[in-house]
């Protein structure tokens, strides 16, 4: 992620924050619609990407090709992330899209765990050959997966991870869907200020054992940490931790593999 990005996404989320209560759902699903409108248009992705382009006409071109059909808070959003620099399109695709979960999180009832229901059907996904390639693979018809996403997931989960999981399989951007439903449900934590563990072991682990686990990663990290279990048989016994970029690799398949490159060496 390049210098520019940061800055364009601190911005925006800076500008999200603002807004409060402003922010609904109707808010994310258009900026989600926007980010595949913009992502289907060569020129108008060119065009907000250059960062020889003033913000005032990234605006215009905005207000020109949504203000006749967004509400005003969606409006202010993607105009002020679009009128950033970003050091590239795909980045400012991923900022918009980015924006989008973020507004599904902010409003989410208080009693409902978005990230919980999209860590669910990641797992479910994650399970069955199936599933995953009916969901995500690049050949499929585009509104064939929505209309299966639909009937797996409605009235089962919250409208925000529907609309969510709807977005994703719609514009995957080269991403399985495993590795989307996680970033997503990684980005909403984090818009509630969690951060999320995913533990991959070759069994399930107990409850017990999961709670003493996540108390120490919250000491550790300093900050709640929400478990995101994942059940791996090749990792054969122990247990994968990985915390944003860091690994905290336990596994009995890496120490095997470790020792086979000892002993090759």
């Amino acid at each position: 992620m390049g210098s520019a990005t940061r800055q364009a996404l601190s911005s925006s989320r800076a500008e999200l924050s603002a807004l409060g209560g402003a922010v609904d759902l109707a808010t994310a699903e258009q900026l989600f619609a926007a980010a595949r409108a913009i992502g289907g248009s060569l020129q108008l992705r060119a065009l907000l990407a250059d960062a020889s382009t003033e913000p005032a006409q990234k605006r215009a071109a905005i207000a020109a090709v949504f203000g006749g059909s967004f509400g005003a808070t969606a409006l202010e959003l993607l105009s002020s992330a679009a009128s950033n620099r970003w050091s590239s399109d795909d980045d400012l695709l991923a900022g918009i899209e980015e924006l989008g979960i973020r507004a599904a999180a902010e409003s989410v009832p208080a009693a409902t765990s978005i990230e919980a229901e999209l860590f669910a059907f990641g797992r479910a996904v994650s399970s069955d050959a199936d599933l995953e390639l009916a969901v995500g693979s690049k050949l499929g018809d585009t509104a064939a997966k929505v209309a299966l996403v639909e009937t797996l997931l409605a009235k089962k989960v919250s409208p925000q991870t529907l609309a969510i999981v709807r977005h994703l399989v719609q514009q995957p951007r080269g991403r399985r869907v495993g590795a989307l439903v996680r970033y997503a449900a990684s980005v909403v934590a984090d818009q509630a200020g969690l951060s999320v563990a995913t533990v991959t072991s070759a069994r399930p682990i107990g409850p017990k054992q999961l709670e003493r686990l996540q108390k120490g990663l919250s000491k550790t990290y300093g900050t709640e940490i929400r478990i995101n279990s994942v059940i791996d048989p090749s990792v054969i016994g122990g247990i994968r931790v990985q915390v944003g970029d860091d690994v905290i690799d336990g596994s009995v398949a890496t120490k095997l593999t470790e020792l086979r490159l000892q002993l090759a060496g």
